[in-house]
């Protein structure tokens, strides 16, 4: 028994000493992705739908608009829109603002893109009562504790 159980151990050191041959041909392989591409349309579609649904709530929301503002993008008027409506039927006031304060930020140094977005929900702000961070001088008020703009939504 202690023979066989000799013999075993060394088949299985020797087994383990043993190279294997090191070249192997590589096989040239490539991953297409084969799925639909989903046009701007499509994805505009999408999220005023998800924005728009009656039974939505807050976290549902707030989901949404982190994954939305996640995207390599500033949202669309459209869904903004859509977004501050699904707010107004929350009665969220601090998540309609905090939305605009994303947009602001998402526009980084292209200054030209707020000033549009505001100006295409601007029927609808007034619509809904919403004020936009300037009208409420929260831009001011990031200046007045010195919050460095890496930190201020509202540079």
């Amino acid at each position: 028994m202690f023979r066989a159980a000799v013999r075993l151990s060394v088949s299985g050191v020797r087994s383990l000493t043993r190279t294997q041959p090191r070249c192997q041909a590589l096989l040239a392989s490539r991953c297409y992705s084969h799925g639909k591409q989903e046009t701007d349309e499509e994805f505009d579609a999408r999220w005023v739908t998800y924005f728009n649904k009656p039974d939505i709530d807050a976290w549902e929301l707030r989901k949404g608009m982190n994954t939305l503002i996640g995207y390599d993008l500033v949202p669309e008027p459209k869904i903004l829109e859509a977004a501050l409506r699904a707010c107004r039927r929350l009665d969220d006031l601090a998540s309609a603002i905090r939305i605009l304060e994303a947009v602001k930020h998402k526009a980084g140094p292209h200054k030209e893109i707020y000033p549009y977005v505001i100006q295409e929900l601007r029927p609808i702000l007034d619509e809904l009562g919403i004020s936009t961070p300037e009208e409420l001088g929260i831009d001011k008020l990031y200046q007045m504790l010195d919050i460095p703009s890496t930190q201020n939504p509202c540079t």
